[in-house]
């Protein structure tokens, strides 16, 4: 009986805290899927001119939490990323997505990585740097 009562009271207590506490992905085992939000800190180069962009100019993207499926949005358009390390992204320009010369933002987001929805957070955007083409 003692047993039952210990156990009872130990998933009783287990639910109090997930219910005050809240769900974070620290403290939730069932959030080992989720991403982290990509942080982003500078652009190299921070500018360049119009026919580097017309020539594929790589741009290279400094930050923090990239995964393999992080993406680059230049101008709110998404482009794949080549992840060189957690902290590095390359993303190839061209006049798809920079049509002509002036400032163009450069944001870098992770999709979710969860399907369900158990109080995890995953993936998200990262603030906004912004490119200067000449």
């Amino acid at each position: 009986m003692r047993l039952r009562t210990s156990s009872l009271s130990l998933a009783c207590l287990f639910t109090l805290a997930f219910t005050i506490i809240g769900c974070n992905n620290t403290l939730n085992p069932l959030c080992s899927s989720a991403r982290p939000v990509p942080q982003i800190q500078s652009l190299s180069p921070s500018s360049m001119t119009f026919e580097d962009v017309q020539q594929g100019a790589l741009l290279t993207v400094n930050g923090n939490q990239f995964v393999s499926s992080t993406e680059v949005l230049i101008n709110s358009t998404a482009l794949s990323a080549t992840v060189v390390s957690p902290q590095e992204l390359n993303v190839k320009l061209s006049t798809d997505v920079i049509s002509a010369p002036g400032s163009v933002s450069v944001m870098v987001e992770t999709p979710s990585g969860n399907s369900t929805d158990v109080g995890c957070t995953s993936g998200g955007k990262s603030s906004v740097l912004t490119l200067t083409v000449k």
